[in-house]
């Protein structure tokens, strides 16, 4: 039986493909294919041809025509003494040298608000008046005290102009020592009615025994400043010696509480010059370096630094964030780069263009201290005598993502 029968018509086709001659048509075809590519190739420019090598040289080097290059301004780096100037964040507080909480000195419900947030007070000026019993047996204790001293005293000089009529010595000692010791009660009777607050004109009305037409206790300002605070109302009942009333604070110089890491603590000493920056205020405020914490914050590994920054017309608000720089008052010597020079990566990564001896550009990652003014302190990636590219980089970047 002939083979062929049982061919499928698959089979069929596919040796019949295999084994077909090719027609002179498809010779004609691949003809012109062949002239059309070698006609192609005869008008296309020059550098189309090399256009891949160049890909491929472009991620490590660019090469620029000499009209592009006289473009581009490049500086030589050498080694420079300067001072590292830190800029961080801090928050703003009270100073608390010049600020205090008010506390109520005696007990017994408040009667009057003398003050309101916000007043400017001297030290010794009233802030509020309360009805209490403390103040007023204060009073009378120093009354009796004064009278009682007197008296003491009298007795004592009596008995001491009769001891030549027979008078025994043992009674003037006696009366001596009952007049002493009733003049230091009237002294500790003073000293408490001014912890309690009572002024000069009071306790001279009491020394002279002249009726008072007040009897309530008097919450005072210890210091002068503003009153930032008012943490009672009238009829609020206070305990003498622990409830806050006021806060008073002098708010022409604040606390700044900073915070720098390791890497900064050498260049931070006590003293250095700082400046405040805030939008609420045109121009930098001054401050100082007043205190560097030996305690590392174990959360955020910062170490916190404490600025006193001068506060004119109460700009600093407290709990106010601000950024504070830092000028260091220690020479460092190390490669500064112009600012301009250096760019960012995808990863935002710096990194500057150097101009090779060869004559091209090639692109190298940096590691970035501190801002010197319009320069960046370079702590690695580049050595003295490298070529940086200062004006053009961008350009070459273009170029080199092309």
């Amino acid at each position: 039986m002939n083979a062929r029968r049982f061919l499928t018509p698959g089979r069929r086709r596919a040796r019949c493909v295999a084994v077909s001659p090719i027609s002179e048509r498809t010779l004609q075809v691949l003809g012109v294919c062949a002239i059309s590519a070698a006609l192609l190739a005869s008008v296309l420019p020059a550098h189309a041809a090399e256009a891949a090598p160049a890909r491929a040289a472009v991620a490590s080097n660019i090469v620029l025509t000499a009209a592009q290059r006289e473009k581009l301004h490049v500086e030589t780096l050498k080694p420079s003494t300067f001072r590292r100037t830190i800029e961080t964040t801090g928050t703003v507080g009270f100073d608390s040298d010049q600020a205090t909480t008010v506390l109520a000195p005696v007990s017994g419900p408040v009667s009057r608000l003398v003050v309101s947030l916000g007043a400017k007070v001297n030290a010794g000026d009233v802030l509020a008046t309360v009805a209490s019993p403390d103040y007023a047996t204060a009073i009378s204790a120093y009354r009796k005290a004064v009278t009682t001293a007197k008296n003491a005293r009298r007795i004592a000089d009596l008995a001491k102009e009769l001891s030549h009529n027979n008078l025994a010595r043992k009674e003037v000692e006696q009366a001596q020592t009952d007049a002493a010791n009733a003049e230091a009660d009237r002294e500790t009777a003073l000293a408490q009615l001014r912890s309690l607050g009572v002024d000069a004109p009071t306790i001279q009305a009491l020394q002279e025994n002249r009726p008072l037409e007040d009897h309530a206790g008097i919450i005072r300002s210890p210091i002068a400043g503003t009153v930032v605070e008012k943490l009672i109302t009238p009829g609020q009942l206070l305990q003498a010696g622990t409830t806050p009333c006021f806060t008073v604070a002098d708010l022409s110089q604040v606390w700044v509480m900073a915070n720098i890491f390791e890497s900064d603590l050498a260049a931070v000493e006590e003293g250095d010059p700082t400046e405040v920056v805030t939008s609420a205020s045109p121009t930098n405020l001054p401050g100082t370096v007043d205190y560097i914490s030996a305690i590392v914050d174990p959360s955020t590994r910062a170490i916190g630094v404490r600025v006193v920054a001068n506060n004119p017309k109460g700009i600093l608000k407290k709990q106010m964030y601000v950024r504070v720089l830092i000028h260091s008052r220690r020479e460092q010597t190390g490669l500064l780069a112009p600012v301009p020079a250096v760019l960012r990566d995808d990863e935002n990564l710096p990194f500057v263009y150097l101009a090779n001896a060869d004559g091209s550009f090639s692109r190298r990652r940096i590691t970035l201290g501190g801002r010197v003014g319009d320069r960046y302190e370079t702590t690695a990636g580049l050595t003295a005598g490298d070529q940086v590219v200062v004006e053009g980089g961008l350009f070459l970047q273009f170029l080199q993502n092309q």
